[in-house]
């Protein structure tokens, strides 16, 4: 599965760097002199990065074959990512990224099956998206709600708060 680490924005001078709208907690890792990064443009990509430096809070960043300020213009909004399997654990229990999430099995704490897993949104609150049947559930991913995500079992428990799943139940 890709993950998103990073989208191309402006050029950034005249030697081909870029500004990138980062996408990962980790900039300095992934965008590392070095890292190959897939591109959702398989005509431009991959891309390998040569140089990275920060300025005024953002990441610039030129990569290898890119020479001048045109070739930078035509990689604008191309999206940045690299395989979740070249990811490392995060060592925190309570810490989970998007890819290990999408997929897992969502049932109650009393056992009753709900969905699956479909996206995680990040705005404001992280937000799960569960497909259930034909109907999409928004379930706030908090603990209080989301007592329990066992990856490796595939499956996330939900304790729902009253109306959470009775909500969707009308089209």
């Amino acid at each position: 599965m890709q993950v998103t680490v990073g989208r191309i924005g402006r050029p950034h001078g005249i030697r081909g760097a870029v500004v990138i709208g980062v996408r990962t907690d980790e900039p300095e890792l992934r965008f590392a002199v070095g890292s190959r990064l897939d591109t959702d443009r398989p005509e431009v990509g991959p891309l390998t990065v040569a140089a990275r430096r920060w300025q005024s809070g953002e990441l610039v960043v030129r990569f290898e074959g890119v020479r001048d300020r045109d070739a930078a213009g035509e990689l604008r909004g191309t999206w940045l990512s690299v395989d979740s399997s070249t990811l490392a654990p995060t060592g925190d229990p309570d810490e989970f990224r998007d890819h290990e999430l999408v997929g897992l099995a969502v049932r109650t704490v009393d056992g009753t099956d709900v969905g699956v897993v479909e996206d995680v949104l990040h705005h404001g609150q992280d937000t799960l998206v569960v497909r259930a049947g034909s109907r999409e559930i928004l379930v706030p991913f908090v603990k209080a709600i989301v007592p329990e995500v066992n990856v490796e079992a595939g499956v996330l428990l939900i304790d729902p708060p009253s109306g959470l799943l009775d909500l969707q139940e009308t089209p």
